[in-house]
């Protein structure tokens, strides 16, 4: 077989690029530390308020508590995940997407409470799944 004295490898093995996280996966990693964090303080003030939220008819009604306990554990697993994202283990990729599929849907479920929150942090999971499912399945090999 002939050498190819031009390959470079590609991903974390290549040259500078061992502990720099870049485009998607960097996007992920932040998306994910900001949704958490944003989801956790409101799931705070609807369990310590549950009068902060407009509470209407509607199907998916819950105790505002509850949506607020509900908020909270879904904001520590998005920044769990995120975690795992940053420090490239193979388990953050897939509990990324996860908790932010979950995220979205209690999101959706949630719009008749505070709709433009609500709006707005779906598309940011909606982003989050998207740019830790285009992922390369090597991004994260060796780690």
């Amino acid at each position: 077989m002939a050498a190819m004295p031009n390959k470079v490898p590609r991903g974390p093995e290549g040259p500078g690029t061992s502990e720099m996280i870049t485009g998607a996966t960097l996007f992920a990693v932040v998306a994910l530390n900001v949704s958490g964090p944003l989801s956790i303080l409101m799931g705070a003030s609807g369990i310590a308020n549950d009068t902060v939220f407009a509470s209407s008819r509607y199907a998916y009604r819950f105790d505002l508590t509850a949506w607020g306990w509900i908020h909270l554990w879904i904001g520590v697993a998005l920044v769990v995940a995120g975690i795992g994202v940053a420090a490239g283990k193979t388990w953050g990729r897939g509990a990324g997407i996860a908790v932010a599929a979950i995220s979205l849907i209690t999101q959706f479920m949630f719009i008749p409470y505070y709709p433009a929150w609500a709006i707005t942090i779906m598309a940011l999971d909606l982003l989050i799944v998207w740019s830790l499912t285009r992922l390369s399945p090597t991004t994260n090999a060796g780690r």
